[in-house]
């Protein structure tokens, strides 16, 4: 179901930020391998899954940090960070997946294969993670997604990661697109603090790693399934609160 929490038109949007763990890719288990091999390699517990996939979201160091624990110190860090990118580079598309849903959605909003009014097609669309930028590229490529997007940018694309609005703002420049015509879309709380940084809209989904991270930072609307933001972006479909 759509709820909406604050009014506005979707169809008027012309770019979209994507999120991409949790939002238009699963990768759960192979993140929750990569830390419990980091883990098993420094002699360290294993932790749940679930645990482990409350901690995506702000990026590889934060993810190895908080499986480790705040008692490491800045060498096990470093040393961990080091272990963790190395085996995810070789494992990060033994299980990841696109949400079902996901392709067919995208290739209805960037206006292919399908007739819509024009006022509902070509907009523009970029993926934005706090995942490094080269893992995130190949995850997007591999999974035949790059053709969607006009741009892919990580977590290390810029000085700063989400919530910072640098990478939106960064965006909505190349695209020539104004704050008010974009929409960031993430399953956590982390990317509705960056849309509204960077001014923009902001869209939550229930179906990703994070859902309870929204109650803290609601979403200006928020979809329980993929498939939901076709029916947001390319219909008349009646707004509720």
């Amino acid at each position: 179901m759509i709820r909406f929490l604050r009014h506005f038109d979707p169809r008027a949007i012309r770019l979209l930020v994507f999120d991409l763990d949790g939002t238009l890719v699963d990768s759960r288990l192979d993140l929750v391998h990569s830390v419990n091999a980091m883990l098993h390699h420094f002699e360290r517990p294993e932790l749940p899954e679930e645990l482990i996939a409350s901690y995506v979201g702000d990026g590889a160091p934060t993810l190895v940090r908080r499986a480790l624990g705040e008692a490491a110190s800045e060498p096990e860090l470093r040393a961990a960070l080091e272990y963790f990118l190395g085996y995810y580079r070789l494992h990060k598309l033994d299980h990841t997946v696109v949400y079902a849903g996901i392709p067919e959605v995208l290739a209805r909003l960037a206006g292919q294969g399908v007739q819509e009014c024009s006022l509902h097609t070509g907009r523009l669309m970029a993926v934005l993670s706090n995942k490094p930028v080269n893992p995130s590229r190949d995850i997007v490529a591999a999974l035949g997604l790059g053709d969607f997007f006009v741009r892919v940018y990580g977590g290390n694309s810029f000085p700063t990661k989400k919530p910072d609005p640098m990478g939106v703002q960064t965006i909505l420049q190349e695209t020539g697109v104004g704050p008010d015509e974009a929409i960031m879309i993430g399953d956590s709380g982390i990317d509705v603090q960056t849309g509204r940084n960077a001014g923009v809209w902001t869209c939550g989904v229930t179906y990703g790693f994070a859902p309870h991270t929204l109650e803290d930072a609601p979403p200006d609307v928020v979809l329980e399934k993929p498939l939901e933001l076709a029916d947001l972006f390319l219909s008349d479909s009646k707004q509720t609160q």
